[in-house]
């Protein structure tokens, strides 16, 4: 497996190549970009000394990186410098290459620079292959899979198979009913008819959650835990996450068009912005 390590130097980079390392044993490329887009148009960089200054830090990320990806007992591959714009640069060389996932870490902003976005939402948007983002160290020991759709779960699950090393994981299942009082603003909704709606959405939710455990049983891997929550459902994975301390979270990710990932969020999206665990968003399309 070719997996692409991106890197500003941080910790929390780091820590997302050390979770992982623990779920795999990948070839990792590792890219380092020096953006300079922040700048003013009209600023121009004269300063030998300064280009030169940038291009060392990068030569010693690059090089850190290399060392650390071989004493987490992966492989290292090729160091890849570039500068312009980070999330242009990082989707370029995604776009140019065959990678099988993309590790990076996310400093987890919050208030308004949530909205703003960051390096690691722009890719998880804009990547067409799996991404893995993490924000801390932990144990990598626990691992969620949501199953909200049973053709979906079936490709994330597999997909994740040809990713994820199961040994000593402990692996949890969930499905979410979303409560119908939160599906409608209008309170004169006749209560029996919601109340029919909640009980095919459980039935549903059920159905998916067995055909989950069934999969993943089916590969000799222990499930320790499945369960249909009910609430909104990003927030529902959330709270279970925390209560089990998940480690990493498992999410197969719907295709958009650029507009529909403008318009709308997504359940996949929320989780990655709130969490605290790691998580492996794995598109649909795969």
């Amino acid at each position: 497996m070719r997996a692409l390590f991106c890197t500003d130097g941080s910790k929390i980079s780091f820590n997302a190549l050390k979770n992982f390392s623990h779920y795999t044993k990948a070839t990792v490329d590792t890219i380092c970009v020096i953006d300079w887009s922040f700048l003013p148009d009209e600023t121009v960089i004269e300063a030998a000394g300064f280009v030169n200054n940038c291009r060392n830090i990068a030569d010693s990320i690059l090089d850190y990186s290399a060392k650390m990806i071989e004493e987490c007992g992966m492989t290292a591959g090729e160091k890849i410098k570039l500068c312009g714009a980070v999330v242009e640069s990082i989707l370029e060389q995604l776009s140019d290459n065959s990678y099988d996932i993309v590790i990076m870490g996310s400093h987890g902003k919050k208030g308004l620079q949530r909205w703003l976005g960051s390096v690691s939402r722009e890719i998880l948007e804009a990547a067409d292959i799996p991404v893995y983002i993490s924000k801390n160290l932990n144990k990598a020991k626990n691992i969620l899979f949501t199953a909200d759709d049973t053709e979906i779960f079936e490709k994330t699950f597999n997909k994740a198979c040809e990713l994820i090393q199961y040994d000593n994981k402990d692996i949890y299942i969930c499905a979410v009913t979303e409560t119908p009082d939160l599906l409608f603003l209008d309170g004169t909704i006749d209560s029996n008819w919601m109340m029919a709606i909640q009980t095919q959405q459980q039935i549903y939710s059920e159905k998916s959650l067995n055909a989950a455990k069934t999969l993943i049983t089916n590969k000799n891997l222990p499930v320790k835990e499945s369960k249909v929550l009910s609430g909104i459902p990003a927030q529902s994975i959330l709270d279970y996450a925390f209560e089990k301390e998940i480690d990493l979270i498992i999410m197969g990710a719907r295709s958009k068009t650029k507009m529909e990932r403008f318009l709308l969020d997504s359940v996949s999206k929320r989780v990655t912005v709130n969490t605290k665990s790691d998580v492996l968003i794995i598109p649909s399309l795969q």
